[in-house]
Formats: C-alpha cells, sequence, structure tokens
C-alpha cells in the first residue's frame, strides 16, 4: 500500500516521537503506575499544550481540523511508547463522538475536553453487553426537569482519572441513548481498579443519579449509529497503537537474540531463529495495512467502513497474539518479567487482542457484512 504523510503530518509524528523519547522512558511510566494517581497529569498538560489532544478534531472546537490519519500517527507512536494517559478514551471517544453531534452543549464539553479541562471516560460496556453497544441494561426515566439513571456499567478505561462521564442508557419504548454525567454526582459510585496493562478502569453503579434536562447528549434516535461509529474509529485507532506496540516487540528482540549467546554463537546466527524474526515482521506489515486500510475508510459507506475496520481487527489481533508470543519464547522466561519492557508490551497487546471485539467477533462480522454485498 502507498501511503504518503503530507509534509504537517511528517512533522506531528516526528515532534511527538522526539517528546516520548525525552519524556517517557518505560522507567518513568512504571514509576507513573505504582504512584498513588497511576498516570502523570502534567504529560497530559504537555500533550494538551502542544495541540495533540484536538489535532484529529474539527476547528469549531478548538481542534486542528485533522482527522483519523492524525489518529493514526499519534496512535502509533503511543503503542511503540506504551503511553497509559488515556488518549483515546477521552479523545477517540468521547471527544470525537461529541464532534459528530455538533450541538452547542456537546461542542462546548468537547473542546472543555481539547483544552485539557475536563477528562472524560465512556461507560458504554456492561456485564452482559459483551461488544455490542445496543445491549443497555443502564436505563433512563424521565423525571420533572431531568432524568434518573440506574445500572451498572463494567470496566470503564479511564475513569478513575476522568472528570466526566459519557454514559448510554436505554430509554423504556425508544433505546440507547447518550448522557453526560458529572463524577461528582450524588448517586454515582465508583469502584477502581488497575488492569494487567498498567492501566486503570472503574465499575459504575448508578443510583437514581439525578441528571438536568441538559445530560442528555444524544436521544434514542442519533445515539446507536454514533456508538457504532465510535467503535469503528476506535478500533481503527488501537490498531494503529497495536503496529506501535509490535514494531517495539519485534526491535527488542532482534537486538536480543543479536546479543544473546548460545553454543559460542548468536542466537540470531541461527537460521531457524532468523525465520522466526521474519516471519513475525510480516504479520507487522499485515497488520499495518490493515490498519492503514481501515483508517482511510472511516468515512465511507458505513458497510465498507465496517468491513475495512472488521479486516484491521482480526489482523492486528492476530500479529499482537502470534508477535507477542513468539518475543516472549525468544527472550525466554525473561521475556515476562517486569524487568523488561517486553512484558509490558506483551501484556498491553494481549488485552488489544480482545478489545472491542475479539478476532472471532470480528470475523463473523465481517462475514455478515460481505452477505448483505451479494
Amino acid at each position: 500500500m502507498d501511503f504518503d504523510l503530507t509534509t504537517e503530518q511528517n512533522l506531528l509524528r516526528d515532534n511527538l516521537r522526539s517528546l516520548l523519547l525525552r519524556n517517557y522512558r518505560f522507567e518513568d511510566r512504571a514509576a507513573a503506575i505504582r504512584s498513588a494517581s497511576g498516570w502523570r497529569p502534567e504529560i497530559w498538560r504537555q500533550f494538551s499544550k502542544l495541540g495533540l489532544l484536538g489535532a484529529a478534531l474539527p476547528e469549531r472546537i478548538g481542534g486542528s481540523g485533522g482527522g483519523a490519519v492524525e489518529t493514526m500517527i499519534i496512535m502509533e507512536e503511543f503503542g511503540r511508547a506504551l503511553v497509559i494517559e488515556p488518549f483515546m478514551e477521552s479523545m477517540v471517544c468521547v471527544a470525537g463522538l461529541l464532534a459528530r453531534v455538533g450541538s452547542e452543549l456537546a461542542d462546548r464539553l468537547a473542546a472543555e475536553i481539547i483544552a485539557g479541562e475536563s477528562l472524560a471516560a465512556f461507560a458504554w460496556s456492561e456485564p452482559s453487553s459483551r461488544y455490542g453497544f445496543s445491549r443497555v441494561a443502564t436505563t433512563a426515566t424521565p423525571a420533572k426537569g431531568g432524568w434518573y439513571l440506574n445500572g451498572v456499567k463494567s470496566m470503564v478505561v479511564g475513569a478513575p482519572w476522568a472528570s466526566v462521564l459519557l454514559v448510554s442508557a436505554t430509554i423504556k419504548g425508544s433505546g440507547p441513548a447518550l448522557f453526560i454525567v458529572d463524577k461528582q454526582v450524588d448517586g454515582l459510585r465508583t469502584f477502581d481498579y488497575p488492569t494487567i496493562d498498567g492501566r486503570y478502569a472503574a465499575d459504575l453503579h448508578l443510583d437514581n443519579v439525578f441528571l438536568a434536562g441538559r445530560g442528555l447528549i444524544a436521544d434514542a434516535e442519533l445515539a446507536l449509529p454514533l456508538m457504532e461509529r465510535l467503535g469503528d474509529d476506535a478500533v481503527a485507532a488501537q490498531s494503529s497503537e497495536a503496529v506501535g506496540l509490535l514494531r517495539r516487540m519485534h526491535q527488542d528482540t532482534t537486538d536480543y537474540t543479536r546479543q544473546r549467546s548460545q553454543f559460542g554463537q548468536t542466537l540470531s546466527s541461527f537460521q531457524v531463529i532468523q525465520h522466526r524474526l521474519v516471519d513475525m515482521y510480516l504479520q507487522i506489515e499485515i497488520a499495518e495495512s490493515a490498519s492503514h486500510l481501515a483508517t482511510l475508510s472511516l468515512e465511507d459507506a458505513d458497510t465498507a467502513r465496517a468491513m475495512a475496520v472488521s479486516a484491521a481487527k482480526f489482523s492486528t489481533a492476530g500479529a499482537c497474539r502470534f508477535v507477542g508470543q513468539n518475543a516472549v519464547q525468544l527472550h525466554g522466561g525473561i521475556g515476562m518479567t517486569e524487568e523488561l519492557p517486553l512484558g509490558s508490551y506483551f501484556k498491553r497487546a494481549t488485552v488489544i487482542e480482545s478489545e472491542f471485539g475479539s478476532i472471532d467477533y470480528h470475523l463473523a462480522r465481517h462475514a455478515r457484512l460481505e452477505r448483505t454485498l451479494a
């Protein structure tokens, strides 16, 4: 695939890579995860000052007017550096969705997120929802002057750090809708916990949470199409992140096999090891091509977009499994320890493999959509 970046996009990539090389050493990341907050707010402020938070969002809400390619560039560099700050959760998911709503309230909230004044998380997943956005057991009941929300949301990544939440809830007789919920609202309980890949998530319990009428961001007619589009945006972004971290795992493994000796020779001198490294490289190339295609297809018709995104998901998820497992095997037991960065990259790759839909889910989705074109 011939994919050339513009001068501005190359500058974005180079500046971001330079920033992360200076300020995102693996030791600093590990220390941040062990800290009381679990992340580095000062890094988030740097991202905001450099315009990274709004790089892919419209100018009318304070963004730079970029698009999916800018998100791809940022996410690949974040994957390479194993960034834990919730860029995808807050910017791609919440701010990106709010930008598509287009209302005055949604634009104002998105502008606050871009400016770094608010941090947001998207609460859509529930214990029984699996990967579908339409299965929403949380309810929104109309009341005088607003709404009452009741239900449970699970595995909301970034919620422990968020100040506002975008919550899906079903309006009886209509369907899923989207609401903005302040983190400090009465009736909301959060249960925070670390995830295996160094991030933090929370389960949310909403018990008669009252929202004023302006808390409704998208009604039942608009919400589900927005969430389905958001899911494709998120998968495309995460596929780009996967490419970045896979390239780092491959490079670390190549360097290790050139240094490690066995029977008086470096591991890289053995032909079977060379074959493994080439197979890993080919998997990454396939994943990158699929990721690029998904990125470039995000503005296509719904079916074409969804098929390209699902193809990217099962390509990158397969690469995460193959490259991750081979990288660990070629490192030996030390590959799964916290001593080397590889163990953390492997954990993140394992999470990406199933987040926003497993390989089987996206294979089935692709096949279903393909039959509609026959």
